[in-house]
């Protein structure tokens, strides 16, 4: 399961494949036990993770507050910790493979 409980109360963490310098933003779908999503923004000065987390607060219907990048700051693969929707809200949201 690609979700697991942060430490912080209402909050879950998401492990994301980003691939900046897309054509377009979109999320992909799911890769083994991460979410792909692909931004037009280049990875450079926090621009693809900004973009990443901007969609992602689209697509659940929170805050960008709500989304922070917890590792891989630099890295394709991230893991962000989500407030403000439990972990079923975002499978559901995100459509986790059943």
């Amino acid at each position: 399961m690609p979700i697991v409980d942060d430490p912080r109360p209402q909050a879950v963490r998401l492990k994301v494949k980003v691939v900046p310098g897309s054509s377009r933003d979109e999320i992909v779908g799911w890769l083994g036990d991460a979410l792909k999503i692909k931004v037009m923004a280049p990875p450079e000065r926090g621009k693809a993770n900004e973009a990443v987390v901007e969609l992602l607060a689209a697509a659940l219907g929170i805050s960008t507050d709500d989304i922070k990048v917890v590792s891989g700051h630099t890295s394709p693969s991230k893991v962000f910790a989500i407030g403000g929707i439990d972990d079923e809200g975002i499978k559901t949201a995100l459509g986790w493979p059943r």
